[in-house]
């Protein structure tokens, strides 16, 4: 196969017209990640290829989390008028180096392989010709799940190192500053190659996606899970009542896949802090519950 999964249908959400599709989908989206984020059992992915949206929702909260050379992680949401929803604002300002969280989450930047380890997307580094006999000794098993799975994975030391190594003093001093603009007058300040190509990506993105991404992870990094799921079913609720930007960027770059959507607002200068907050107000309709599936699982 090519993916563990692209994520959800995103252009079924998009052109739901009768609403319905989209007050329902993520609200029970956001129930299922958080319950795999609390779940006390094992809770096992195999993310042998493609992991990107939806699909980082359904592993990233997991116990165990099997990456390989195959596995391509990104969360590009920034670029089609969204966030990195699914529970970003839990992992994302938790990854371990400074700023690479938020560098993933504005530039949608795509880990390969072994870099997915390195970030911590990957808990375990097994070989993809490996996969199939790793989860038949795992259903197997009636012992000690993580000794399988270690007896499969590769040691870090032995692996490709960091992609990202070369750039992760600049990611610190750049994407750890206090607000979106001082991050991007940093990047155009700097005078490299590396800073050059960051603000060019950056900048084709939504700006209320950037601006409310940054928001997010800010808030994130001092909230509880059910808090972050919270918070992100009202930014979702937002995205959707309040931007036009998730249906242009669907449509821009999945549907007529002309690749040039057109943002509104246009411009970072013209999403104040007042059209900002909008998307963390509590919800009009009905808030964020995680309780839902707990009798299920």
């Amino acid at each position: 196969w090519k993916a563990f999964c692209a994520g959800g249908d995103i252009v079924a959400v998009a052109v739901d017209k009768q609403g319905a599709l989209r007050r329902d989908f993520f609200m029970e989206e956001y129930e299922l990640n958080y319950q795999i984020k609390t779940y006390p059992k094992p809770h096992i992915a195999l993310l042998d290829g493609i992991v990107m949206g939806g699909g980082v929702g359904l592993s990233v909260h997991g116990s165990h989390r099997i990456v390989t050379e195959k596995t391509l992680f990104a969360m590009p949401e920034t670029g089609i008028g969204l966030f990195p929803d699914v529970g970003g604002s839990i992992f994302l300002p938790r990854m371990p180096y400074a700023g690479l969280g938020m560098y993933l989450a504005l530039t949608g930047y795509r880990l390969k392989g072994a870099d997915a380890l390195h970030a911590a997307v990957g808990t375990h580094y097994v070989p993809s010709e490996k996969v199939g006999e790793l989860e038949k000794d795992l259903i197997a098993t009636k012992s000690d799940i993580g000794k399988v799975i270690t007896s499969y994975a590769e040691n870090i030391e032995t692996l490709p190192a960091f992609t990202l190594a070369p750039h992760l003093d600049k990611i610190a001093r750049t994407f750890t500053l206090g607000s979106l603009n001082d991050i991007i007058s940093n990047l155009k300040g700097a005078d490299d190659e590396w800073s050059a190509k960051t603000l060019a990506t950056i900048m084709q993105m939504s700006p209320t996606s950037l601006r409310i991404t940054h928001e997010q992870l800010i808030r994130g990094a001092r909230q509880n899970p059910y808090e972050n799921f919270t918070m992100e079913a009202r930014m979702v609720y937002g995205m959707m009542n309040i931007s036009g930007d998730f249906n242009e960027g669907v449509r821009a770059l999945l549907i007529d896949k002309t690749g040039s959507p057109k943002w509104s607002p246009a411009t970072l200068e013209e999403t104040t802090p007042a059209y900002v907050s909008k998307f963390f107000a509590p919800r009009p309709d009905r808030e964020w519950s995680g309780d839902k599936l707990t009798s299920s699982l």
